[in-house]
């Protein structure tokens, strides 16, 4: 099960676009998060870029938390594609960002 909402994934999709002006901010997002919601965030993005299943989520989170050998925001950001990759993990299990974007940018 996925240990982090949708919103808080959205938020770092969101900030990950404006990387130019948001790093620090995003940094400061991700490392505010606890080890089951920056796993799952991990485990989202390689869902979406195809290293695991959906059905996978499970190991997917498993692997993110014991394979973590680097701070979350630095691996997340080194990433291509970071906020596709989000979003697309996202679809993929059945979970639509689109409200939660759209209330981010209402500033709901």
């Amino acid at each position: 099960m996925l240990e982090i909402s949708a919103w808080k994934v959205a938020q770092v999709v969101l900030m990950a676009r404006e990387l130019d002006r948001a790093e620090g901010e995003l940094r400061a997002f991700v490392e505010r998060l606890n080890e089951d919601e920056q796993a799952s965030l991990v485990a989202v993005m390689w869902v979406g870029r195809e290293s695991f299943a959906a059905e996978e989520l499970a190991d997917a989170i498993a692997t993110a938390k014991n394979e973590a050998t680097a701070p979350t925001a630095d691996y997340l950001l080194g990433s291509p594609h970071m906020s596709d990759h989000l979003e697309n993990g996202m679809e993929e299990l059945g979970m639509s960002l689109s409200d939660a974007e759209d209330d981010l940018v209402r500033g709901g």
